[in-house]
């Protein structure tokens, strides 16, 4: 895979009102940071710098050209303007060759799982693995064929297949994708509990009859029993 490429310029720390002049001519401000705390500003042209990093991700190595200098680099953050759609800054992280280094690798699913084609529900909980290891072999993602998973089993982060030198940080039980297959019964249950709390609701088929409530029943089998009759008062001495 050819490597991405960034082009940029050095600039001076200015105020805001230069950073808010900068991006409406078409500038990003920039930082390059490395792990000895060094800062080194600089300014990108926001239309060449998405069209490099297109598909870039945090575990995607760049080659960032500045004037003279060259940097590998992680885009570490990028802060945007949600409503514009615009890109306010972007920092990169300067990573050294021989040097372990962290980044969170994304996961591609490939594939038709089984189990979804027999009516089950594929599920991806985590999208990103964090691992360390070299620049050298730091993968740019980890791609996961599900055309074999079943309906209720899972892909772990330990069934995960990576180069040698990759150290996964990431819980080795964590589920990265299911399949879950909901069976009719249960669908039908939830429907029907669902039905019982709509007031108003007819009442289910093969539902036993209210007591006292059958066709033919006399008006005192469906009321309450009757008082019982009174004694006759006793004559007065």
């Amino acid at each position: 895979m050819s490597q991405h490429v960034v082009d940029a310029g050095a600039r001076e720390i200015g105020t805001k009102g230069a950073l808010n002049d900068l991006r409406k001519n078409g500038g990003i401000p920039a930082v390059v940071y490395n792990r000895h705390g060094k800062v080194t500003p600089i300014v990108l042209n926001e239309k060449a710098f998405k069209k490099a990093v297109d598909g870039v991700s945090e575990s995607t190595i760049i080659k960032l050209n500045v004037g003279s200098d060259s940097f590998d680099c992680l885009v570490k953050d990028r802060q945007l303007d949600w409503l514009h759609g615009t890109i306010l800054h972007v920092d990169f992280f300067e990573v050294e060759s021989g040097v372990i280094m962290r980044a969170k690798v994304p996961v591609h699913l490939t594939g038709s799982s089984i189990g979804v084609r027999n009516g089950g529900i594929l599920e991806n909980p985590v999208h990103d693995i964090e691992v360390e290891c070299f620049p050298a072999v730091m993968p740019e993602k980890f791609m996961i064929d599900i055309s074999e998973l079943e309906a209720n089993h899972s892909i772990h982060v330990r069934d995960i297949i990576h180069a040698e030198g990759v150290k996964i940080l990431s819980a080795p039980d964590q589920v990265v994708v299911l399949v879950k297959f909901a069976k009719a019964e249960e669908v039908a249950e939830e429907t029907v509990e669902a039905a019982a709390a709509v007031p108003g609701t007819p009442a289910v088929a093969g539902a036993a009859p209210v007591a006292g409530a059958a066709a033919g029943a006399s008006p005192a089998a469906a009321g309450a029993a009757p008082a019982a009759p009174g004694k006759p008062a006793k004559p007065g001495k």
